[in-house]
């Protein structure tokens, strides 16, 4: 006798038809031992400094690791990817990407977005535009873009983007500075993760994401302090912003932060955050949250200390 989980996968007997060929059979042995590479921790900072030499032409860098995680399709995580944007002065750069909507933080530059709902922007600032329809970036001066979409998703299950899932969104570098001076004054309590700020719309306020499955925080961290440890289901990519010897522990293992790196935080794993300089840490993460919160599976806690 063979065992269950030993069998391999099982065609139809005597298919009728093309439809009834395509059926696979496996059982409740060898259905849910599925052996993945897990996503590892990384750092882009070779990624970015690519982006940013000198003579880098108008165009987009991909943090892409699907080759380790052993993907079909460009991912920075199973189901998000992130990328650096290089628009040269008096260059524009159009994108048609395939994702709900396209997160970006401007590093460096200014510039504006074509279009009847175009805006200008400059350092600083967070934007969130549709996925679903082109969009052209067209830079005043040089400028250097952190872009961060679910085009893995989509990827994964073949689907596109509904038609305006989000609309165009402006959080300006001076907003943005208001709101974290507003959270200055205010007191946490022990269930509170860190001093953040998390940017949502007027269409997503309900669910406070950035995207219906994506969620955006701009995290804090005071000099010499560090963010306990924790864990959570999603994954987690972090651009870091501001910070002198800063790192992360993910797992054990020590992640140095470079100002303007893309570092990535694979989901499950316990993690801190810590700051060892003079001045105050700002470090940018996109999650997959939006899409765990639906599920109910987020599952975030500190370590030995459930939070929900």
């Amino acid at each position: 006798m063979i065992d269950m989980a030993d069998l391999p996968v099982q065609l139809p007997a005597a298919p009728a038809s093309p439809a009834a060929a395509r059926a696979r059979f496996f059982n409740s042995g060898n259905a849910f031992n599925i052996k993945l590479p897990p996503v590892p921790a990384a750092d882009f900072a070779a990624v970015l400094a690519a982006a940013d030499a000198p003579d880098a032409p108008t165009g987009l860098f991909a943090c892409d690791q699907s080759g380790a995680m052993g993907g079909t399709f460009p991912a920075t995580t199973p189901l998000m990817l992130a990328r650096y944007a290089r628009i040269r002065e008096g260059d524009a750069l159009a994108l048609a990407l395939h994702a709900t909507g396209l997160i970006a933080y401007v590093l460096r530059g200014a510039g504006a977005i074509a279009g009847p709902e175009g805006f200008a922007w400059g350092a600083g600032d967070v934007v969130l535009l549709p996925g679903d329809r082109p969009v052209t970036l067209r830079a005043a001066t040089d400028t250097l873009l952190w872009i961060v979409t679910n085009e893995p998703m989509l990827a994964l299950d073949g689907a596109r983007p509904g038609p305006a899932a989000v609309a165009p969104v402006h959080y300006p570098a001076a907003e943005i500075e208001r709101q974290l001076a507003l959270l200055a004054t205010t007191t946490t309590n022990p269930g509170t993760s860190g001093l953040a700020l998390i940017f949502s719309s007027d269409t997503l306020e309900a669910g406070r994401n950035i995207t219906p499955t994506l969620t955006l925080s701009l995290n804090t961290l005071p000099p010499g302090e560090a963010q306990p440890p924790h864990r959570h289901n999603s994954a987690a990519i972090t651009l870091a912003l501001r910070g002198e010897d800063c790192h992360s522990l993910v797992a054990g293992q020590r992640c140095p932060w470079t100002v303007g790196s893309t570092l990535v935080t694979p989901p499950g794993e316990p993690h801190s955050h810590h700051n060892g300089g003079g001045v105050g840490a700002r470090f940018l993460i996109v999650q997959d949250g939006g899409l765990h919160y639906h599920a109910r599976t987020m599952g975030f806690v500190f370590l030995g200390q459930q939070t929900g």
